[in-house]
């Protein structure tokens, strides 16, 4: 497994599992089966509601902790209350502290996520979180953090897909030393990404899926990606995508479907509430 050294010095792994729209009843099957799998850093978030079956997940496991990475978030309307919201998560996931913290979305409307990110940092002095960092964070919410606090944050945590890239929010990100996450890695199935001839050609080449080829793709541009599925053989194949490598000409087709604005199948950060 591939890792990315981020910029309090800690390291995470570059290939994650994701839960989002995982059903809270189904979740420690889903989780166990991809800890069997072989992967080691899990994303969820409060507003998932799904906590409870990764800690159920993390505790049948076995896994030492050390040799795990766990991700939550703090939603939109717990800005205001980062801590208590922070032990809540902590006690559904069955743990003394996270690898990872996120404000989810700025939701600038409400103007806490200055202030939540104060906390957050409080919180990683006071051992509950190893690293902190943001989702969803446009250049303009990262210069405000940058202009009113003198910590940056490890990640961003974006949706970025071929089809949509946030080229600026990237470039500013990694000048400050912040790390890029990618979520939709797939576009979540709302375009046909995977059926696109730039895709399918490099896949074919290579002898792997499409999926596996986006994935790369990601991994090559030094992005931490988390592929979600419910179903174990396309955990095991989205797994598998270290034993080769996309060519320069490869790559840059696929960095060409770019589409800007066009491409996002999310929320705009600048609505978020």
């Amino acid at each position: 497994m591939d890792t990315i050294t981020l910029n309090d010095g800690t390291t995470i792994p570059q290939l994650g599992f994701g839960v989002f729209k995982v059903d809270p009843a189904e979740t420690e099957r889903i989780v166990s089966e991809a800890l069997e799998v072989g992967y080691r850093h899990i994303d969820t978030a409060t507003i998932y509601g799904n906590e409870e079956g990764v800690g159920r997940a993390i505790a049948a496991s076995g896994i030492p902790r050390d040799e795990l990475y766990i991700t939550t978030k703090l939603w939109n309307d717990r800005q205001s209350d980062a801590p208590t919201a922070l032990k809540e998560s902590l006690d559904r996931l069955g743990l003394d502290r996270v690898d990872l913290y996120l404000i989810h979305w700025p939701a600038p409307v409400h103007d806490n996520y200055v202030t939540a990110w104060k906390s957050l940092i409080e919180l990683r002095e006071a051992g509950l979180t190893t690293s902190i960092g943001v989702a969803n964070f446009l250049v303009s919410h990262l210069q405000r953090l940058a202009t009113e606090t003198d910590v940056v944050p490890a990640v961003d945590q974006i949706e970025l897909h071929p089809a949509h890239q946030q080229p600026e929010t990237i470039a500013f990100a990694r000048k400050q030393g912040t790390a890029i996450e990618s979520w939709g890695p797939l576009g979540q199935g709302k375009y046909p990404l995977l059926e696109n001839p730039v895709i399918t050609a490099a896949a074919e080449a290579h002898g792997k899926s499409a999926a596996q080829a986006v994935i790369r793709w990601h991994l090559q541009n030094d992005v931490i990606v988390f592929p979600k599925t419910n179903h174990r053989t396309r955990m095991v194949e989205n797994f598998d995508v270290f034993d080769f490598e996309l060519t320069d000409a490869e790559f840059a087709a696929i960095t060409a479907l770019e589409a800007g604005g066009e491409g996002r199948v999310g929320n705009n950060p600048d609505d978020s509430v």
